[in-house]
């Protein structure tokens, strides 16, 4: 088990970065709400296709996701944002799938 959050290790930190550091980019409601709805979505798939192409189908990677995205809801948002924890974990549990779906072909 440790040796497989150490390879996740990576994953999780650009997670981190998606979750913790994209919304101080969003100055208003709309780079806010385009920052929730476009571009962390986009790269927490990305995230879930990069490490199912390279380890494989993981649900530990999606629940990470969740785990991670929670305090952010206290941090940045505010209690309607809880639909967007789940969500994202949807999104890496997809992009890990389509990654996995390649990486069985290698």
């Amino acid at each position: 088990m440790k040796a497989k959050l150490l390879n996740m290790l990576p994953y999780l930190i650009v997670l981190v970065v998606d979750f913790y550091l994209l919304p101080v980019a969003a100055q208003n409601t709309g780079a806010a709400m385009l920052l929730m709805l476009c571009v962390m979505p986009l790269v927490a798939i990305v995230t879930g296709v990069a490490y199912g192409l390279r380890s494989g189908f993981s649900l530990l990677l999606s629940l990470m996701a969740l785990i991670l995205f929670i305090p952010t809801i206290f941090i940045y948002y505010n209690a309607s944002a809880w639909v967007y924890a789940p969500f994202y974990a949807v999104i890496v549990l997809v992009g890990n799938g389509i990654g996995r779906a390649f990486y069985m072909k290698r």
